[in-house]
């Protein structure tokens, strides 16, 4: 393929993405082959909205050399061996899509894949053991399931899913195909267990919280707003955008006719300096999950890059608003982006609204592995250590590079 037209579909390739929710940030990585030796995929850490075809690098296949000042994906020598144990493939995409990650957290092989999903993926979807990103050991993981298989699709352990096509369209197919098989895993197994079909994922978490909640006392209902820091300022928004409110951090609560809600904005704004935006997420697996769990660990990597190490559960009381504020945002600490909220979802904050939002979809995401999860026995957490690293790694050099 000329250079100049696989990279301007890699660019495509980038931007749909983002867009379908298949990754988060600059999270997974896209590729094409050029010919037998070279491929082009986008580069590390930038944003895949605003690629130019300067940045799509061209990379050498057997020593992963690659020509210009442009650092490509770390993940390169994944997407060298795919080309290089898999001659027809054309195109890869490595993607952090939701049923997947679930999927990646539980342990084992997806054997017997049955109907139009075996004729897209085939007949099973290997599990790639697990490694740090960008490490040798994450490559060999993958290399390991390639040869084991004749899948289309590789699921990587608390990491996410590579997708192998003919072309970009067949690659992107296996990716939704995918999302399809991983999520009748977890319905077959709800169904196993219940006797009954699941009918949407909200079943799934009504399960858990009924297993898991162990009658412990709900908390008060809270309405949801949304929040930014603009200048001195906190303006308070509802979820249609519409300001509700503006009062000044330092005002010490004292606005007695703003929404209760404000004080946990005012309190977080108030001990994080670095926090410019909130979003108070309703999503459907974090309100569960903020339900029975005090204390999220990461089951997936980019949980632990973006969110943190731990994810705490704080109880906020409207009668006791400026206490019980304040000890969430002590439970939300220094380092972390995200704080649960019992029976109320979870605050996701960052210095700007797109990182917020960023916290907000791992957040989710790992709520959702971790519902899911109760349904099993074979999920655990990725380790301390690594997870501390990871989040190291991601706040001084990821973060810093996408600005």
């Amino acid at each position: 393929m000329d250079i100049q037209q696989a990279k301007e579909i890699v660019i495509k390739a980038g931007k749909q993405l983002v867009s379908s929710g298949l990754i988060a940030r600059t999270w997974g990585n896209v590729s094409c082959r050029i010919d037998d030796k070279t491929f082009v995929i986008t580069p590390s850490g930038r944003a895949y909205e605003t690629l130019t075809p300067d940045e799509i690098v061209l990379v050498n296949m057997e020593d992963l050399s690659y020509t210009g000042d442009v650092k490509p994906s770390s993940e390169k020598g994944i997407h060298a061996q795919c080309y290089l144990l898999r001659p027809e493939c054309n195109f890869v995409i490595h993607t952090h899509q939701a049923n997947a990650s679930i999927v990646s957290a539980l342990g084992s092989d997806i054997n017997n894949v049955e109907g139009k999903s075996r004729e897209i993926i085939g007949d099973n979807v290997p599990l790639a053991s697990y490694g740090l990103p960008g490490t040798g050991k994450l490559r060999q993981g993958v290399v390991d399931a390639l040869l084991r298989s004749d899948s289309k699709a590789v699921i990587m352990k608390h990491h996410g899913a590579v997708c192998l096509g003919a072309d970009y369209d067949e690659a992107f197919a296996i990716a939704n195909e995918l999302e399809l098989v991983c999520m009748k895993v977890v319905y077959a197994r709800y169904k196993m267990l219940t006797n009954k079909p699941a009918e949407a994922f909200r079943d799934i978490c009504n399960y858990a919280i009924d297993v898991k909640r162990r009658g412990e006392q709900e908390a008060a209902p809270l309405t949801a707003y949304d929040s930014a820091r603009v200048d001195d300022q906190i303006v308070l928004t509802d979820k249609d955008g519409a300001e509700v409110r503006a009062v000044p951090v330092d005002n010490a609560y004292g606005d007695c006719d703003a929404p209760v809600e404000l004080k946990l904005h005012q309190a977080v704004y108030r001990r994080r300096g670095d926090v410019n935006y909130i979003i108070h997420s309703e999503d459907e697996s974090i309100v569960a999950a903020s339900a029975f769990t005090k204390k999220l660990r990461p089951l997936l990597d980019d949980f632990a890059q973006i969110a943190g190490v731990t994810v705490r559960r704080a109880t906020f009381d409207p009668d006791h608003a400026n206490r019980t504020a304040k000890k969430a945002a002590r439970a939300l600490g220094k380092h972390k982006n995200a704080v649960l909220l019992k029976n109320n979802g979870a605050l996701c904050v960052g210095p700007s609204k797109d990182e917020a939002e960023a916290a907000e979809m791992v957040t989710a995401k790992n709520c959702k592995t971790h519902v899911a999860s109760q349904l099993f026995t074979t999920a655990t957490p990725i380790g301390t250590f690594d997870s501390i690293l990871m989040n190291v790694v991601y706040r001084l050099k990821y973060s810093k590079q996408k600005k």
